[in-house]
């Protein structure tokens, strides 16, 4: 069984309520139509209902079963205000200005209605860039407790791959921090493994990657990693890391062999830490496009809730594998 479709019987078991914002993007409403006949999650939608029909006659899907929230309609608007203005009212927030928020912006709406339990999770990003995803995210849920930071990842699924965890591996940071310290590479590494063992459910095998193996190169960008796996070593014990790696090092048995021997994580690793954005977007983008990975994110880490970033250049099937993460994630939340 694909991993994606293991995914989708967990999330079938226990549904979760997820909100998708985005209801004027066809492949939000194609994807809801597909969660909905497979039975992923139960739905709102917020937006027009009336605007929802017309476009699922228009694309000759079913959305029968799925709840339309129009923030001009919804008799708890005044509510969401009110918890808004007081979540925000220390930051400068008004009355007014939540009224206008919660007007002009779904997927701040779409926050409110996870803040207020009225469900368990958020998938937005197919039409929005990753901060107005995050932005609201961070100012209603907030950070998870004992969390350092928030960061992202995919969950890249190559099928038929030797490597990793059957082909699945998590790569961090991939979608949000641009040029992490070395301590905030040590937190994504220990963010990043336990997400891997809540979504693939195995021992994550962390490699801090370089262009370096063990002192091949001398530079500074090979000291930052270096620095990270110290860290890391120091503050989580228990995680099973190594780096500096190349990535050859780091996924294939007989290169770490002769790279890296000794390594209790070259030539296994399943989770990858980047050591810049550049590095990991390019990584993800190379994995999906030329080795025909799928590729599911960025997933955010380190939110009090479930809230989830996608793609802008994503497909409805992304979305609909997003969501179906998004909801297992909720079950453990």
């Amino acid at each position: 069984m694909a991993y994606i479709d293991r995914i989708k019987e967990k999330a079938k078991l226990n549904k979760k309520t997820i909100v998708l914002p985005e209801s004027e993007d066809d492949r939000t409403l194609l994807a809801a139509a597909q969660i909905l006949k497979e039975g992923l999650a139960d739905l709102i939608l917020i937006g027009d209902e009336q605007k929802a029909k017309a476009d699922a006659e228009r694309l000759q899907i079913d959305l029968s079963g799925i709840t339309v929230i129009d923030p001009a309609k919804d008799p708890d608007f005044d509510k969401y205000v009110q918890l808004l203005f007081e979540l925000r009212q220390a930051k400068g927030m008004t009355v007014e200005k939540a009224t206008e928020l919660l007007n002009g912006s779904y997927i701040y709406y779409g926050v409110m209605l996870v803040k207020a339990g009225k469900a368990d999770g958020l998938v937005a990003g197919a039409s929005h860039a990753t901060a107005d995803t995050l932005r609201p995210a961070l100012q209603i849920l907030k950070t998870a407790p004992g969390v350092k930071m928030v960061s992202a990842f995919f969950v890249i699924d190559i099928p038929g791959s030797p490597y990793g965890s059957n082909g699945t591996f998590i790569f961090a940071d991939s979608g949000l921090n641009q040029d992490p310290t070395s301590e905030e590479l040590a937190v994504i590494a220990d963010s990043s493994a336990k997400s891997f063992r809540q979504l693939v459910g195995e021992e994550p095998y962390v490699a801090f990657l370089s262009h370096s193996t063990k002192g091949s190169a001398k530079h500074a960008l090979v000291d930052k990693v270096t620095e990270a796996v110290r860290i890391a070593h120091e503050n989580y014990p228990d995680l099973k890391a190594d780096g500096e790696l190349q990535l050859d090092a780091a996924i294939v048995p007989e290169v770490a062999s002769s790279k890296a021997p000794g390594s209790e994580v070259a030539g296994k690793a399943n989770v990858l830490i980047f050591p810049n954005l550049d590095a990991g977007n390019i990584g993800y983008k190379l994995a999906q496009r030329l080795a025909g990975g799928d590729a599911y994110g960025p997933m955010l880490q380190g939110i009090a809730r479930p809230v989830n970033d996608l793609s802008r250049g994503c497909s409805w099937q992304d979305i609909v594998g997003v969501v179906a993460l998004t909801a297992v994630q909720a079950q453990d939340a």
